[in-house]
């Protein structure tokens, strides 16, 4: 019984829909199958304006996503640059702490060739002075 008077309804409902688009249409059919699609468009603009995540929505979360990867690719390139720095900043350490080495080495083989030098000096003086005294010795010098 519940469903022969949902039929009932419905279809008086449609009735008075279609009587209400006629008269309004002043009794041209075409006029009021135009109507009534005028406003079923509408209404279907309506529905989905409101319906969550169409138009201007979905527009805005994309924005909002490509705003994010955005900033997520900006912070990735500002931690590789970091990095980067911070590998730059040990390689400049490491170069001056071997040039540091270098130096020093290079002194202290300086010193040491000093060292040899001052040495074999004194050995050829040495040397010198004793070989004076003796040939003095012939001539009847002292020393």
């Amino acid at each position: 019984m519940s469903g022969a008077r949902f039929w009932q309804i419905t279809g008086l409902a449609a009735a008075g829909g279609v009587g209400y688009y006629l008269y309004n249409a002043g009794g041209d059919p075409k006029v009021a199958e135009k109507k009534a699609e005028a406003d079923a468009a509408k209404l279907s603009r309506e529905i989905k304006s409101h319906l969550p995540g169409t138009g201007k929505e979905v527009k805005k979360d994309s924005e909002v996503l490509a705003a994010d990867a955005g900033k997520k690719f900006d912070q990735t390139v500002a931690d590789a640059k970091s990095g980067l720095s911070k590998v730059d900043a040990k390689l400049d350490t490491y170069r001056k702490d071997a040039e540091k080495s270098i130096e020093q080495s290079a002194h202290e083989a300086k010193i040491q060739a000093n060292a040899a030098i001052d040495k074999f000096d004194k050995s050829v003086t040495e040397g010198a002075s004793k070989a004076k005294s003796g040939i003095s010795s012939w001539f009847g010098g002292s020393k």
